[in-house]
């Protein structure tokens, strides 16, 4: 009779005398409530321990090379401006640090008016570590969320017993923890550095800024990665609100400096955040409370939207496209470009509008020209060049901003591998050297393009801010003249790629260390043969300085050899294939 009644009421009624469940449908109401409402629930965590300690194995070389790189950057910067600066020294940069141009690229510069090294390091320093952060996080949970899910192993792991979200809530707490222990390992090289920071509560204050500001940009990313079905489309979404907040938060900082209107935008980005903070000077902690908001925010919807979307899939749908493909897409160049003009398109935009916005503060800075100390003056070309000055160094700048879309357009072809989705194309009359070269003759127009476009910004904003027309096809000449550093670079990329795709990230460390020599080495008063080994300064700042015929000449043949020799290697070496 109890085995009738047990079988009747499906389980629903316990057979010991304990306390009755409740009826299995409404059990399942329940958990589909929670689903469809992003709450975590009983058993959407299954699994966790395990996939964390899976997702730490795999990480067991990037999370080191992440945290060991960022931290010995902070040693080094702290150390070497604490050895190669003298008080004059010292004063003399923080002069500089004030400029308009300066805010805009490093931030508000708290407490540089009776600078300290310490002060210097975290005013002029701060904001690349913060980007260093940022990149980890995204390129980590992208890596183990939407890259899984693509090469079908989030399937394999889904398939065993874990949770809906285990693996979303896995990568976020790899995430952080790796932003906890950079914050630790940047607080310790810091704090026993030449630069002897006082107090120690600032010192943490400056690291735990940068690390909270990682923390959210795995929110970020996290939120991205529900969006899209691709992960170099998810990895770029989250790239672009950093972008976006680096350009908010830099034309805040330059307007404050200059004296404009618009200080405020600081506060609408992250990054204005944690700089906000102000270690050494202000020390309040109050601005990483909106972090903190925003990352509760951002991870309550990622857990939102992966409830609402099916396993592979992305909340914006993909378009089905034609069945038989036209005449334009019957070359590899053509469908090389079709792959990246949706990603070129959205850079098109925002370095145009960059570059106008940039370009329109020429005026501004020509205006302040006799209040300048001679410090700014002697580096922007002097006082009658000062225009000239600044907008040759926003061709460097923007060379630095190109070079990036450029690395992450050559690793979109390793992507395409990776998905199984070359192996298709080079089935055809296509080769591997054609495929290759049509990647990276794309990739090389589309990096012209955009130093095409800004300079056109920056010409169109500052000789309309002077008034003065002249200005336009030099400033367009001088970022033009810069392509050929990216190209050189581009050339290493793909280079990596033919020969050995797991070391593309070299890439990345040839660029981060050229722009911090081509930024910083004259302030930090290395040798010129240490300067010389920056990619990006050997073109010359046009207008300002007079464009090197020979340097552009050895960059251009650099880059046509190099990815020659990157098609003899994509030739030679393995296919990843399914």
């Amino acid at each position: 009779m109890n085995l009738l009644a047990a079988h009747t009421d499906d389980g629903d009624r316990p057979v010991d005398g304990g306390t009755p469940k409740a009826p299995r449908s409404k059990r399942r109401r329940g958990a589909h409530e929670r689903q469809r409402h992003g709450r975590l629930g009983e058993g959407d965590l299954t699994g966790l321990g395990h996939l964390l300690i899976f997702m730490l194995r795999r990480d067991r070389l990037w999370l080191p090379i992440w945290v060991l790189s960022l931290a010995a950057l902070t040693a080094y910067f702290a150390n070497a401006i604490a050895v190669v600066m003298d008080g004059d020294s010292l004063h003399a940069m923080t002069v500089l640090a004030k400029n308009p141009v300066m805010a805009l690229i490093t931030g508000p510069g708290y407490g540089l008016d009776e600078a300290t090294v310490p002060r210097f390091v975290v005013g002029m320093y701060g904001v690349f570590l913060m980007l260093g952060a940022a990149l980890m996080s995204i390129l980590t949970i992208s890596r183990h969320t939407r890259t899984e899910e693509q090469t079908g192993r989030a399937e394999l792991v889904r398939a065993n017993v874990t949770g809906r979200h285990t693996q979303l809530i896995a990568a976020l707490v790899l995430t952080v923890f790796m932003n906890l222990l950079l914050s630790a390992c940047m607080a310790a090289v810091f704090h026993f550095s030449e630069a002897a920071p006082e107090p120690l509560s600032s010192t943490f204050l400056f690291t735990i800024g940068i690390g909270t500001l990682g923390c959210v940009f795995a929110a970020v990313a996290a939120v991205t990665a529900q969006l899209s079905p691709f992960a170099r489309a998810a990895s770029g979404m989250a790239g672009a609100v950093l972008a976006v907040s680096f350009v908010v938060r830099g034309i805040g900082d330059m307007s404050s400096v200059s004296g404009g209107g618009l200080e405020r935008l600081s506060w609408f980005s992250p990054l204005g955040w944690a700089q906000q903070t102000a270690p050494f000077t202000l020390d309040r902690w109050w601005p990483l409370l909106y972090s903190a908001g925003l990352f509760a925010v951002l991870v309550a919807l990622s857990l939102i939207l992966q409830s609402r979307r099916d396993l592979g899939a992305g909340i914006v749908a993909e378009r089905l496209g034609r069945a038989h493909a036209g005449p334009r897409l019957s070359t590899p160049l053509a469908l090389a470009f079709r792959l990246q003009r949706t990603n070129l398109m959205w850079w098109s935009l925002g370095v145009l509008l960059m570059g106008v916005v940039f370009g329109s503060f020429t005026g501004a800075m020509d205006e302040s020209a006799a209040d300048m100390p001679e410090e700014i003056l002697q580096v922007m070309g002097g006082r009658s060049g000062l225009v000239d000055g600044y907008l040759g160094y926003m061709a460097l700048y923007f060379a630095m901003i190109v070079s990036a879309y450029a690395i992450i357009a050559a690793g979109g072809l390793r992507a395409e591998e990776s998905g199984n989705r070359s192996e298709p194309v080079l089935a055809t009359a296509v080769s591997r050297g054609g495929w290759l070269t049509a990647w990276a003759t794309v990739t090389l127009v589309g990096s012209a393009w955009l130093m095409l476009l800004a300079g056109l910004g920056d010409g169109i904003g500052g000789a309309a801010s002077m008034d003065d027309w002249s200005l336009l096809w030099p400033t367009v000449v001088g970022h033009l003249a810069q392509t050929a550093s990216i190209w050189a670079l581009l050339g290493l990329s793909f280079l990596l790629y033919g020969l050995a795709p797991r070391l593309m990230g070299l890439s990345w460390i040839v660029f981060a260390g050229s722009a911090v020599l081509a930024l910083f080495g004259q302030m930090l008063q290395l040798d010129e043969a240490v300067i010389d080994a920056s990619i990006f300064t050997h073109i010359g700042q046009y207008p300002a300085e007079d464009l090197s015929a020979p340097a552009t000449l050895v960059f251009l043949a650099a880059a046509a050899v190099l990815v020659g020799l990157a098609a003899i290697g994509f030739r030679r070496r393995d296919l990843v294939t399914a």
